[in-house]
């Protein structure tokens, strides 16, 4: 991840506005001398990064990752990065031209290949040892980048045959670099203080009173289990959020600030029906999905108030997409900086006081702050308003009457049928009555599912 930080983050995301700002224009040229500067700085990156790890791999595994097990991983991986890094650059495109069919289609294809070739190879590569059933799954993950990067790339090629150009006229290195640096350092600097939090949590767990198999066991249930069942419906809005940048680009380079003020409010209001839904849901069912997806009763009240961080959560994806179509790398790149700094005071100074409850609080904390900024932000470069009857106000209503019948015909089902078939159909009719009660209290209308 800290690879793809480096090598690709900050050029995808540029590629992408920039593309929709001269493919409105009509300025074909452009368009393919901005995706070539990307792809050879992108290329050139990754194959500098690949070299670099390959050559420090035994020093990497035995004195940063301090075991002996992953060189061979190491060295597979350097492999994945050009194919990587070129791959996303291409997809940036695809996406700039608001042509989301291929960069999906790319991203199933790499998932798809990527566990095939994990089950052709682990029986045979797992009995060998640790260190060979873990280079399957980076074997796999090669494979993965390599066929997404042929898939995209062959496609390309085509349209870019079928289609019209001209030459280009404006020297885009300067532009790029100022655009992709503030993403790219955004990014790195993430991963570097995403690596703090998960070397913080588990040393202030202990030091609240858990012994060392108690810290990683409850550390573990946060970020492996809690984590991606909360973070797995903002994928919509990751997308969302990628689909945006372009479209706002576009808007911008037109100077047509009405479009670009109702694409931002319709954005919020989706992102405040799903974040607000999501909550709801780990709400009233908390106890009931931790056991029926993990068999464990215990990692309910984590799922309890994580899931009130869900709208906060939620909206921070989506204001970076806008942000960035705006142009606003460099207020996402400080947000980053501030939340972390946030999140890392609370895990140092109140875990050993307060247990996990100190960094769910002050997680919440920073994504109101940064929620705000944002808001404000865009307040003043679009005059942007809320809707907080439609918006916020109406969907609490309806989860609330959703959650109050869906959790009277859990307790229904449950009586005659098991857990795993009651959650599933009271999760059905808790999505289904809250997108019904929506409609009819008139914030959700057949316009805004067509738009999303």
């Amino acid at each position: 991840m800290l690879a793809w930080s480096i090598s690709s983050s900050g050029f995808s995301t540029t590629i992408s506005k920039l593309v929709a700002e001269e493919n409105c224009k009509r300025e074909y040229g452009n368009i393919k001398r901005i995706l070539h500067i990307c792809i050879f700085l992108s290329g050139l990156i990754a194959c500098l990064i690949s070299i670099f790890i390959f050559m420090s791999s035994e020093y990497i595994a035995n004195n940063i990752l301090k075991n002996e097990n992953t060189l061979l991983s190491l060295h597979i991986m350097c492999i994945s990065f050009p194919f990587m890094a070129i791959g996303s650059c291409i997809r940036g495109y695809f996406l700039g031209m608001q042509d989301t069919i291929v960069p999906a289609i790319s991203q199933v294809l790499e998932q798809v290949s990527r566990m095939i070739v994990i089950y052709l190879l682990a029986s045979t590569f797992i009995p060998l040892g640790l260190s060979y059933a873990c280079a399957v799954g980076v074997i796999g993950m090669c494979v993965g980048e390599i066929f997404s990067f042929l898939y995209v790339l062959m496609i390309y090629n085509t349209k870019i045959k079928k289609g019209k150009s001209n030459k280009s006229v404006i020297k885009y290195t300067s532009i790029i670099l100022a655009m992709a640096i503030p993403l790219t350092a955004n990014r790195v600097l993430g991963s570097f203080f995403s690596t703090i939090e998960n070397v913080l949590i588990p040393q202030k767990l202990m030091e609240y009173g858990y012994n060392d198999t108690e810290a990683m066991s409850l550390y573990g249930q946060l970020s492996g289990m809690s984590m991606p069942l909360v973070m797995f419906p903002s994928s919509l809005l990751t997308a969302l959020a990628i689909a945006i940048v372009p479209a706002i680009s576009e808007a911008l380079a037109k100077n047509n600030i009405n479009l670009i003020r109702l694409t931002i409010s319709k954005a919020f209001t989706v992102t405040c029906f799903i974040g607000i839904g999501t909550a709801g849901l780990f709400i009233f069912f908390s106890n009931q999905l931790g056991y029926t997806i993990y068999s464990q009763q215990d990692i309910g009240w984590q799922l309890l108030y994580i899931g009130f961080l869900c709208p906060f959560l939620y909206l921070q994806v989506t204001f970076s997409g806008i942000l960035n179509g705006l142009g606003e790398q460099m207020l996402i790149f400080k947000n980053s900086i501030l939340s972390s700094i946030i999140n890392i005071c609370f895990i140092y100074f109140f875990i050993p006081k307060y247990d996990l409850y100190a960094f769910i609080l002050g997680w919440f904390l920073s994504l109101i702050l940064i929620n705000f900024i944002s808001i404000l932000k865009l307040k003043q470069k679009t005059n942007f308003k809320i809707d907080i009857f439609n918006s916020i106000l109406k969907p609490m209503l309806c989860i609330l009457s959703s959650g109050i019948v869906a959790k009277y015909c859990y307790k229904m089902l449950i009586l005659s049928y098991g857990n795993i078939f009651s959650i599933i159909i009271t999760i059905l009719i808790f999505a289904l009555l809250y997108i019904i009660l929506l409609i009819l209290v008139g914030a959700l209308d057949k316009k805004d599912l067509r738009l999303f």
